[in-house]
């Protein structure tokens, strides 16, 4: 039987790194499983934060690409901030108020409020353009989009209502609600505009996914319509040969963006708590981050003096980070402090509860992640200024011989990568057929 066709329009895809990447990567991995041809448009020669070539392994064989040139005002903006063109540059709003700039403020600004829906949006014509003549002699069955960068959203937005190809729009994020919105000092004029792009897509798409259930409230509740939860998931192929590792040291292990809206300072004083109470525990205790840590976290560890403890491992590739799960003791896991702090479910917690390490959430205690975590028996969460609590925590894994023993009751196959394709694929079935 011939595949139904899919027009995938995704900013991320390889050799971009990170988390975001794999959510349209593993889509297009397993939906030809599910009757339907993922056709990729992505951006040529972009400026991604992070570069992870490993990730080229899961692009399908013989699969349609096409990339337009994009324009990226990021580069510019580092070296007018005095940033070096290969320092990697994550959310500018959750470093700490000591190391953001005026620049940075004002950056933040001119993006807030003249790169709409955001700094991509000069993409926005030429992809729609190309799409264009693409389409008219290439129809497809449905379109796909993966926002943000919400540049992809309006692109299908556009290219739907022209066609009128059935539209898949998919938020990892949400537009409006999204947590660092209200820190891009928009104005009122921009706010509008923003808002009325939003409403058009609800109005037109057939579906929207979102990536969490209290997200998907949040969006019903300005209007959305048709909307369901789409996790981001794990992929058991990149667990084939993962093995757990036990460890003579406590190893407590972070991979990411680590800001002042995440930082783990009660952690930190527990841990300096229990080492003044048995000096033993100095030498066996390590503290490893990955990736991007605002100086706010850093001083916290000085404060706590636990410096000699720590270990910064800079970027990393995903498969070192899978490697490090393998060997920690402890998986951390902050989610950053913000008004939808509820629905916010990290992509790497799905690869943290396949790795069959404990893990220690820090954020509220309704949140989407507490339940699924606890639900799953994989790990435990706290609020962030819960010291007793994380006291007691640590102080019973450190006692243990063998550290945090969780026995999972429950297995995680619904949350596999292939599992969650399927799920898009009868979406997309049913839009199709409307």
């Amino acid at each position: 039987m011939e595949r139904k066709k899919v027009l995938i329009i995704t900013y991320h895809w390889p050799p971009s790194g990170g988390i975001t990447v794999l959510r349209c990567l593993k889509f297009a991995k397993y939906l030809r499983n599910f009757g339907w041809e993922p056709i990729i448009f992505t951006a040529k020669n972009a400026s991604y934060q992070v570069v992870d070539y490993h990730n080229e392994k899961d692009i399908p064989e013989n699969i349609e690409l096409h990339q337009v040139p994009i324009f990226e005002p990021i580069n510019a903006f580092k070296k007018i901030s005095g940033r070096k063109k290969n320092e990697a540059l994550q959310n500018i709003t959750s470093n700490s108020t000591k190391k953001r700039t005026l620049i940075d403020k004002l950056g933040m600004w001119v993006r807030g409020n003249f790169f709409i829906p955001d700094a991509r949006y000069r993409w926005i014509k030429p992809s729609i353009k190309y799409l264009s003549l693409y389409l008219e002699k290439n129809p497809v069955d449905a379109i796909l989009t993966d926002g943000p960068p919400h540049t992809n959203t309006v692109i299908g937005l556009e290219l739907s209502k022209k066609f009128g190809i059935p539209w898949l729009a998919d938020f990892q994020d949400p537009w409006t609600q999204v947590d660092y919105y209200e820190k891009l000092y928009i104005g009122k004029r921009a706010d509008k505009k923003h808002k009325l792009l939003e409403q058009e897509v609800f109005q037109n798409a057939q579906k929207i996914t979102i990536a969490s259930p209290t997200w998907k409230k949040d969006l019903e509740s300005i209007g959305a319509k048709n909307v369901d939860v789409i996790f981001y998931g794990y992929d058991e192929e990149d667990f084939k040969t993962y093995r757990p590792i036990a460890s003579d040291k406590f190893i407590i292990f972070h991979g990411g963006l680590l800001g002042n809206d995440r930082n783990p300072s009660q952690l930190f004083k527990a841990l300096q708590a229990l080492i003044q109470e048995n000096p033993s525990l100095r030498s066996l205790i390590q503290i490893e981050l990955a990736g991007e840590v605002d100086i706010a976290v850093i001083e916290s560890i000085k404060k706590y003096n636990l410096e000699s403890n720590l270990t910064l491992l800079g970027m990393i590739s995903r498969k070192e980070v899978m490697q490090k799960y393998a060997q920690s003791s402890l998986l951390l896991l902050p989610i950053n402090q913000a008004k939808n702090a509820q629905g916010r479910v990290p992509g790497k917690l799905f690869e943290m509860l396949r790795s069959q390490k404990p893990i220690l959430v820090f954020g509220p205690n309704n949140g989407d992640v507490k339940q699924i975590v606890e639900s799953k028996t994989r790990g435990i969460s706290y609020e962030y200024e819960d010291f007793h609590g994380i006291y007691q925590f640590l102080k019973l894994a450190l006692d243990q011989k063998q550290f945090i023993n969780f026995s999972p009751e429950e297995n995680v196959d619904e949350f596999s990568n292939e599992q969650i394709t399927g799920k898009i694929a009868r979406y997309l079935d049913e839009i199709s057929k409307r």
